[in-house]
């Protein structure tokens, strides 16, 4: 009878087993195969000038957009099925890419401009020796450690007291902007210590191996995806376990979860922080990809840009906000090199007119689109 009862409880099942069933076995090793095997095949075996040939250019765009699709499902567990509109997640982003970008830097050594022990920026400003939050940074071990610590613990602090305080709504949006803001003005100032309004570049290496290498490249592209992929297969144990059903009740109705005996606070600043660290992690491998991380990271319009592209894919699916951040990115990719001076007048047509027309997003349609062919 115990058997049969776990069997029939979906969120008591091995997530090994829940994945495998209704085809999302397929699914997830046809991404492994594409991450692992297809694309650095096609970049470092096929030969450039070749119609296969993947470029350099490609894989970093594709990294770049595997980074913003963690944002989006950070984004989609907090919003999406908790419903608790964000519009601060940049600064976590940045954050998790400041603390791997002070072991990048570190990582110099004295091959920068003034041949110096400290970051060209701290020999310019005539800073004497490093400032003491910069203390282990020079270990890759402690710097993954800060790039998960610092944006969670900013998330208890900042949640514990808005959710004790019960802030919800738009004005829990407008206190994360306002955070969002204030921290990007602290990182605007070249006194605390983390480059200013230029932030961290010119990168050299990881773990003494040169950052600019092809073989590297597909290293940490090979990183993301699978980091993607174990994120989404935590977030869809989650969201279909009891703590998730208990997320979509507070959504739904807080007020009902509060009078079943449950306290929504507890569970409302478990996904937040988890989601904080999420963005944390996604920022800790785009700053290596993409070589710099400046205080624009932190600026409200890029955290907008992560609900955007939530909104967009489709809120509470998991995939939808994925195929968000992958249309919107690419779409912009495109569009800032062939028409850069429409490419925010599209971005707000295209909110407009999901927001309109596509309630359940990009991923609704799509679903609508298959229901009506059955």
């Amino acid at each position: 009878m115990a058997e049969t009862q776990v069997l029939t409880q979906p969120w008591r099942q091995p997530l090994l087993l829940r994945l495998m069933q209704g085809g999302s076995g397929k699914a997830y090793g046809a991404a492994l195969l594409l991450v692992c095997v297809l694309v650095p095949v096609l970049n470092l075996l096929v030969p450039a000038g070749t119609v296969f040939h993947l470029s350099n250019t490609m894989v970093m765009l594709l990294g770049k957009i595997m980074c913003y699709a963690m944002l989006a499902l950070a984004m989609d567990l907090i919003w999406g099925y908790t419903g608790i509109l964000s519009l601060g997640h940049g600064v976590f982003f940045a954050l998790g890419g400041y603390a791997f970008g002070m072991y990048l830097m570190r990582q110099i050594g004295h091959e920068g401009v003034y041949h110096s022990d400290l970051p060209d920026f701290m020999v310019f400003l005539n800073w004497q020796a490093y400032p003491w939050y910069w203390k282990g940074t020079g270990s890759f071990l402690y710097a993954l450690f800060l790039a998960v610590a610092v944006p969670g613990l900013l998330a208890l602090v900042f949640g514990w007291f808005a959710f004790r305080s019960r802030i919800k709504g738009v004005y829990f949006s407008i206190i994360t902007q306002a955070m969002t803001f204030a921290f990007m003005l602290l990182f605007f100032r070249n006194e605390t210590g983390f480059g200013g309004n230029n932030g961290f570049t010119d990168f050299k290496r990881i773990l003494g191996i040169s950052i600019t290498t092809p073989q590297m490249r597909m290293v940490l592209f090979v990183l993301t995806g699978l980091t993607l992929l174990g994120m989404l297969a935590m977030a869809q144990y989650i969201v279909k376990s009891k703590f998730g059903r208990v997320l979509t009740a507070i959504r739904d109705a807080e007020s009902r979860v509060m009078f079943s005996g449950y306290n929504p606070l507890h569970y409302k600043l478990a996904i937040w922080t988890l989601s904080a660290v999420m963005c944390g992690i996604a920022g800790a491998l785009y700053v290596p990809q993409v070589g710099i991380i400046n205080p624009s990271e932190m600026s409200p319009a890029n955290s907008i840009e992560i609900a955007i592209w939530t909104a967009i894919g489709g809120r509470g699916t998991l995939i939808g906000p994925l195929l968000g951040a992958g249309i919107v990115n690419g779409a912009k990719s495109w569009f800032t090199q062939s028409f850069p001076e429409y490419w925010l007048y599209f971005l707000g047509l295209l909110f407009v007119l999901v927001t309109l027309y596509l309630p359940n997003g990009v991923l609704g349609l799509i679903r609508k689109a298959k229901g009506a062919k059955s």
